[in-house]
């Protein structure tokens, strides 16, 4: 028979065995816990990752951008009647350029092989469809249609531009619920605040210089009376109506292409170099074309 001090004994020690090991399954449970709650390590993206995303952020920024310039073409040729070149040829440059700059931006999204992010390999494909939708709009434009309504024309363009909105959800979206997406998004240069696409130019692939320098003296100066006999080299500022062997041109000059216009023919320069033929009578030559003019040369064949 046991004493009544021993019984006590023994259930003190039962309280304690059971508290200690209520006190262990309450550490382990904190422990779990702790660790659950803190996310896994994200791995670093492929080098082909990054460069995709890179690639598609790029393709944004350039419609982007599309999108910004169309519209202040559109404004300009609106208010052209208040600056230095007539409507239509503002019309008539855009009309040649805008067509051109859209297939660009087809081209390089149709370069992009699959990332292999399903959802970024989805956004890829409905930006595709929605620029080739508006080439092929645009594959009926032309230039010409400028001289029947020049600011009609181009608000028409400009609207097919203007739907080139992104497909949701975008590729910033979708790096917030992508790991993998979202550090290759921080590692690509083109994705980062500010980037413009001359920063992204590769080694010996280095975009052209804005042509600053001063033009080379015309040996006519502005005189394009001396265009007459088909024989000069004149510098034009902004526009000008020359006759040369009989032939008469109106010469526009902007920031980007010099316009030669006569009763049947249309065309467009950009840069130094290049010529315009007129048949058999004469033949214009870009030497120089910068922000202030061009000096052309007038020749006969």
């Amino acid at each position: 028979m046991l004493k009544r001090g021993s019984v006590a004994v023994v259930a003190a020690g039962l309280v304690l065995a059971v508290g200690g090991c209520g006190g262990g399954a309450d550490d382990k449970a904190g422990a779990s816990d702790k660790a659950s709650a803190e996310p896994a390590p994200t791995r670093t993206p492929s080098k082909k990752l990054v460069e995709w995303v890179g690639d598609m952020c790029e393709s944004t920024i350039a419609i982007k951008n599309l999108r910004t310039d169309s519209a202040a073409d559109l404004k300009e040729i609106r208010n052209s009647d208040k600056g230095e070149l007539p409507t239509q040829s503002l019309a008539v440059s855009y009309l040649a350029g805008t067509p051109s700059t859209v297939e660009d931006v087809e081209s390089d999204l149709d370069g992009l092989a699959p990332s292999g992010v399903p959802a970024a390999d989805r956004l890829r494909d409905a930006w595709l469809k929605k620029v080739q939708g508006v080439v092929a709009d645009l594959d009926g434009v032309s230039p010409s249609a400028a001289f029947d309504d020049a600011e009609g024309s181009v608000a028409g363009v400009d609207k097919l531009v203007q739907s080139l909105t992104s497909p949701e959800p975008d590729l910033l979206a979708l790096t917030k619920k992508d790991p993998q997406l979202a550090a290759a998004y921080q590692r690509a240069k083109q994705c980062a605040p500010g980037w413009t696409p001359d920063e992204g130019a590769e080694d010996g692939d280095s975009p052209a210089p804005d042509p600053t320098g001063p033009l080379p003296k015309a040996a006519d100066g502005k005189n394009t009376g001396a265009c007459s006999d088909g024989e000069c080299e004149v510098l034009v500022t902004s526009t000008a109506d020359i006759t040369a062997n009989g032939t008469s041109v109106h010469v526009s000059v902007g920031d980007d292409y010099v316009t030669f216009q006569t009763a049947g023919t249309l065309m467009q320069l950009g840069g130094a170099g290049g010529e315009a033929g007129f048949g058999d009578a004469l033949k214009a030559t870009v030497v120089a074309h910068n922000k202030d003019g061009a000096v052309l040369k007038f020749t006969t064949p």
